[in-house]
């Protein structure tokens, strides 16, 4: 009975070990944060999670079998944006950062899902300061290129306002809106370590009321994924090996 005991004994806390160690790598799925004041959105596991910043329970926005991607939090708080894969495309939603049903901003008719490694299609960038507008990214080129377009779309709904710039990757808008802090190519999800070809990236300002771009960084490597917050602008590099 003592051994029977003893066996029972050890297989419960091997049990427990592995949904320790299930657990750990469950949450290595989280991707895609953002933070606003005290509010943080994440994805985890295909679906959009919030947390208090000083911690505690994480509560699910979303539970659809498809995808969502890119959570931005408006800048009052009341919103988050999102990339959301429902009906066979990737389109651009918000959804009350307290819960509720997702409205549809976009529905371009896309070439459908590409491999990451080809960039993603509809990715939700960042927010103007009044919380009305949304910065995306999106293909809208011919012939089905994937050269990145920066367009913003109004949360009340309306045609998509393209920005002047060719193409681009990851992008931030400036405190005020009036520029927006990019990378020319898009290849985030692509192969960056000690790459040096033609398509490395660097970072550009480009200035919406005078349709001008500069040029901010030179690094034969990868500069990209920018931040702007205050007068500084944060970002990841390949300086040291590491992006």
């Amino acid at each position: 009975m003592k051994n029977k005991c003893r066996k029972l004994f050890l297989a419960l806390i091997i049990a427990s070990f592995f949904q320790i160690s299930n657990a750990a790598n469950d949450a290595r799925l989280m991707r895609f944060p953002d933070i606003n004041n005290n509010l943080v959105a994440f994805v985890y596991a295909g679906d959009i999670w919030t947390a208090g910043s000083g911690g505690g329970d994480a509560r699910r926005l979303t539970s659809h079998e498809g995808m969502e991607l890119f959570p931005k939090i408006s800048p009052d708080g009341n919103w988050i944006a999102f990339s959301g894969e429902y009906s066979g495309s990737r389109q651009i939603f918000v959804i009350p950062a307290e819960g509720g049903k997702p409205k549809q901003l976009t529905f371009y008719n896309s070439v459908g899902l590409m491999p990451p490694r080809g960039g993603f299609d509809n990715v939700v960038l960042d927010w103007t300061p009044d919380s009305k507008n949304v910065l995306i990214r999106a293909n809208r080129t011919e012939y089905g290129e994937r050269n990145g377009k920066y367009f913003l779309v109004n949360i009340e709904g309306g045609l998509e306002i393209p920005l002047q710039i060719v193409n681009g990757g990851f992008a931030a808008l400036s405190p005020d809106a009036g520029k927006i802090c990019f990378t020319p190519v898009d290849r985030e999800f692509r192969s960056w370590k000690r790459y040096k070809g033609g398509r490395a990236s660097d970072l550009w300002i480009y200035d919406l009321e005078k349709n001008t771009s500069e040029q901010i960084t030179d690094f034969v490597g990868t500069d990209q994924c920018p931040v702007w917050f205050g007068d500084k602008i944060y970002f990841a590099s390949d300086r040291n090996l590491r992006l």
